[in-house]
């Protein structure tokens, strides 16, 4: 197995300090990059698992935090932060700022070659520094099918890859027509992929805590889906030796 090294890094976003997990590929060389965000709950130990495994993969990943070092188990809390997080497309914009800040500032990043995948809320930071022009070369969100300011919609320069539950009762389906026409609207080569019987966070593993209805895990489609984020990657950001 590839060696990977890991740390916290504290930056400052949205008027807190947050606490993102970096995790290096093995060697010294710039590599491709990825932006990884967690879902409205926060940054917990999957987000960090996940960017773990990019590195393995050769890639610099950042898994960047949502809420000052704190996970959010309580939904109404949750909700409390994220529902206006999410109807604030410049906050958005300034939480994936200043991570993405960060990760261009690692000495082995290359800056030219960055990916942003998140889910649901980190989702929908990806495609709002999308939508903003960010120049990256792929984005992928999972269960964060949220449409924007369509006027900026054509700035996104990237094909962009989207994953949900067709039982996501949080993304039904006339959000997901929505988000779909937006990008179709203005010309971004992107993709859907709907998993039958699948619920919101579907990719997330079960939690000790109460969750929102119509959120379950569903471990087969979980696989498939992070197959699918890590074929866009191969595709969009391929690892060169």
């Amino acid at each position: 197995m590839t060696t990977v090294t890991t740390r916290t890094i504290e930056y400052a976003a949205d008027g807190l300090m947050m606490i993102g997990h970096l995790a290096l590929p093995a060697g010294v060389d710039r590599r491709p990059a990825v932006l990884l965000g967690p879902e409205g709950v926060g940054l917990s130990d999957v987000e960090r698992r996940r960017a773990d495994a990019l590195a393995e993969l050769g890639y610099v990943a950042l898994a960047f935090d949502l809420h000052g070092g704190r996970y959010l188990g309580d939904p109404e809390e949750m909700l409390a932060r994220c529902t206006p997080l999410l109807a604030d497309p410049d906050r958005m914009r300034g939480i994936g700022h200043a991570a993405l800040d960060v990760l261009r500032a690692e000495p082995r990043t290359d800056p030219d070659r960055i990916a942003a995948v998140g889910y649901g809320t980190g989702g929908a930071i990806a495609l709002e520094l999308g939508r903003d022009g960010v120049g990256l070369r792929a984005i992928a969100t999972v269960n964060g099918l949220t449409t924007g300011r369509p006027e900026e919609t054509a700035r996104i320069q990237c094909p962009v890859w989207a994953g949900v539950g067709s039982e996501d009762p949080i993304m039904p389906p006339a959000q997901r027509d929505a988000f779909t026409a937006e990008m179709q609207a203005a010309g971004v080569d992107w993709r859907l992929v709907v998993y039958g019987g699948a619920l919101h966070a579907f990719h997330h593993p079960p939690v000790d805590h109460i969750v929102l209805p119509g959120v379950g895990h569903h471990p087969q489609h979980a696989q498939r889906a992070w197959r699918d984020v890590v074929g866009l990657l191969a595709e969009c950001l391929p690892i060169t030796e």
